[in-house]
């Protein structure tokens, strides 16, 4: 009987593998890449057109060997790693390393690890893909180059440690870039009034928004406000106009790797890793109770809304047993889009529909029932009806004045019944349904509100990848690893789910503005990635990629070795003293930052926070502001005198105060803005011209 031998990356991915083929089979793992670039040098041959020199990677040298008595046994190889640019670049380095026969070795791919769908891609085996090859030697050896080229750079002028790279450098920017935008932000005040009415048969009393006189008023003060509410006084309130119409939400897509890290973050709170992690694991296999090991959803890595003809059948059938006819979308969704489908994947959904996760529970950990319920009904919503809601506006005139009032109520909850979020549920003001154009009320509780315009919100984890994927940087592999570095080089600090500028991630992204633009410009970057997909559908040469790139790189590099500025980060001597050995303590870099350390380590290790004095006094006990830090690293403004003393900013504090009330003035862009919101005072911030 002939002997074949199976190739996959992970243990798990093979362990779920054996138990659908029979014992003619051998499954074995590679665990990962076999081959790399080497970590010591850039390991790009310049000289010989950007020729790659890949090496073993350290520790590989047994499994290789192991493999390698496994390939002697075979009769036919099988390269079965995931259905990528990455898992057909492993293939390929593992038929290299392992000096596989051309006429013996097939490569194949699966998108989801089931019977019938490892079976069948072992009938239509291939040979390996070099389009999708060379579209990953191509993204390995520009990143290596970027990383390599500039990294060193930064050595030189900041400290060891740091990194440069072409999606994470971009990434670092957008942040800082809304950073720049949320501390140069001057919010203005703006009223709102709402009327409560009493109506008959109603416990709850309807409530209804100030609209306008009668056209639409927006951002008013509050000295607009005062006048409407006195005009207001003694006023009749009439029902004018009832509209009653319906409307009907689209049930939602299936999950793409973007769109399903974006919503585990606001839903269940997972980082972008944690959602890779815990979806390979549903992926490869988990045992399952009666079942044994199965893989139960498809690959995580995609950007296709693409659901199998099988797959959809399937799923209507379900929903036609559990939820009835009526529910299931008679049509399928497509989605317009001018970006390359990742490898023509499917988008992710569970392997069998008619595994619920109510039935998976008891076999599945915490994280993976949570991840793989919302990966279930998710698919399950995308094949049923939309949702109808029935919707009533109501038009209330006191006068001239007008104010109105809205709600809907769900006649037909469609995919509601199996998949809401926040945005989906109705606004059901059944007292609406208690009032004719007849109504009148004779008197109304008005309640107006202060509010101040908010600054663009601060990137989280989700909201960065899906501005990523709007602006064409990076692809479905890359936000988590790109995030990771962020947060791990601490150029970003995680505070709740929040997105902050480091002290040192500002450092690094100045640089790179100033030396390397056009490494951080998203739109050079988004033509880039075009640049790359065109390799992997086999229209653009992969070496020219780095051809043209590299020459400008290299002077970019070499001009910003010699015109970047040094800052100086020695160790500067300061007038505090070491309690336990007298010296003047000296001022450190770490990777939080700086603090302060005796200079007569390692002989005596005292260490301290170290508190920058801005120039500036605390207008309430008359300290001095220091910088200091969260204890997750993100900056900010207080008194040395804390806890005696609680004040507090993001915002850098001015030395003037405001000349309204006297508060703190904080500098945001070319202004000054007086630290008590509801103040409202600001000023241009003075500049040294002015000054003289």
């Amino acid at each position: 009987m002939a002997k074949n031998l199976i190739i996959v990356e992970s243990p798990a991915k093979s362990k779920t593998i054996k138990k659908f083929l029979g014992s003619n089979y051998t499954v074995v793992a590679s665990n990962g890449h076999v081959r790399d670039l080497p970590k010591s040098q850039m390991g790009i041959d310049f000289e010989n057109d950007f020729e790659p020199k890949y090496i073993t990677i350290r520790g590989k040298g047994e499994l290789l060997a192991s493999l390698r008595k496994e390939v002697k046994k075979a009769d036919k190889i099988y390269l079965a790693t995931d259905p990528d640019r990455e898992g057909e670049a492993i293939s390929w380095h593992l038929f290299h390393s392992l000096k596989l026969d051309p006429k013996k070795t097939k490569r194949i791919t699966f998108n989801e690890i089931t019977k019938n769908a490892v079976r069948q891609a072992i009938k239509e085996s291939r040979g390996i893909d070099m389009d999708l090859v060379d579209a990953q030697q191509a993204r390995r050896v520009l990143d290596r180059v970027v990383g390599y080229s500039i990294s060193p750079v930064l050595w030189q002028k900041v400290k060891r440690g740091l990194s440069a790279g072409r999606v994470q450098s971009v990434a670092l920017r957008i942040i800082a870039d809304r950073e720049a935008e949320i501390d140069a932000f001057i919010p203005s005040e703006y009223w709102t009034l709402e009327a409560s009415f009493q109506v008959k048969g109603s416990k709850k009393p309807l409530v209804a928004k100030y609209y306008g006189n009668p056209a639409k008023q927006e951002n008013i003060s509050a000295e607009e406000m005062d006048g409407i509410v006195k005009a207001l006084k003694d006023k009749k309130y009439k029902v004018t106009d009832i509209k009653k119409g319906e409307r009907t939400k689209k049930p939602p897509l299936p999950f793409t790797t973007s769109t399903l890290q974006q919503e585990c973050s606001k839903n269940l709170n997972f980082s972008t890793k944690k959602t890779m992690q815990v979806a390979q694991q549903l992926y490869e296999g988990v045992a399952v109770k009666g079942r044994g090991t199965i893989g139960l959803i498809t690959y995580l890595r995609t950007d296709s809304i693409r659901i199998s003809e099988e797959a959809d059948r399937e799923c209507k059938q379900f929903i036609r047993e559990n939820y009835g006819e009526e529910n299931i979308n008679a049509f399928s969704q497509a989605k317009a889009t001018d970006k390359k489908i990742q490898d023509a994947h499917e988008a992710i959904r569970p392997t069998y529909v008619d595994l619920t996760p109510a039935m998976l529970k008891e076999s599945l950990s915490r994280d993976q029932f949570r991840l793989y319920q919302l990966v279930w009904k998710r698919f399950v919503a995308s094949r049923m009806s939309g949702a109808k809601y029935e919707t009533t506006s109501v038009k209330i005139d006191a006068g001239e004045y007008r104010f109105t009032s809205a709600g809907s109520k769900i006649v037909f909850p469609g995919f509601l019944s199996v998949y809401q979020t926040e945005e989906d549920k109705a606004d059901n003001n059944a007292v609406l349904h208690k009032i004719s154009t007849e109504t009148v009320f004779s008197d109304a509780e008005l309640n107006k509100e202060q509010h101040f315009t908010q600054p663009p919100p601060h990137y989280t984890e989700a909201s960065l990848v899906k501005a990523l994927e709007e602006l064409g940087i990076g692809r479905p592999s890359t936000y988590a690893p790109t995030i990771t570095t962020l947060i791990s080089r601490r150029y970003v600090v995680k505070e709740q789910k929040n997105l902050y500028l480091s002290e040192l991630g500002d450092i690094v992204n100045q640089i790179m503005i100033r030396a390397f633009p056009s490494i951080v410009n998203v739109n050079f970057t988004a033509m880039m990635e075009t640049l790359l997909d065109g390799v992997e559908e086999g229209s653009v040469e992969w070496k020219s990629i780095i051809r043209n790139f590299y020459p400008d790189l290299e002077k970019a590099v070499s001009d910003a070795e010699l015109a970047l500025e040094k800052i100086k980060i020695e160790d500067e001597v300061t007038d505090t003293i070491c309690e336990n050995c007298g010296a003047n303590m000296v001022i450190k870099y770490g990777p939080h930052g700086k603090f302060l350390a005796c200079p007569a380590f390692p002989d005596c290790r005292n260490t301290k926070p170290y508190f920058e004095k801005i120039g500036v006094k605390c207008n309430k006990c008359g300290g001095e502001i220091v910088i200091k830090k969260t204890q997750k690293g993100r900056r900010y403004y207080g008194c040395e005198n804390y806890p005696d003393c609680d004040v507090m900013t993001w915002q850098r504090p001015s030395d003037e105060l405001c000349p309204k009330c006297g508060n703190m003035l904080l500098e945001k862009g070319n202004k000054l803005v007086c630290a008590d919101a509801s103040c409202g005072y600001n000023t241009d911030k003075k500049t040294e011209k002015q000054e003289k």
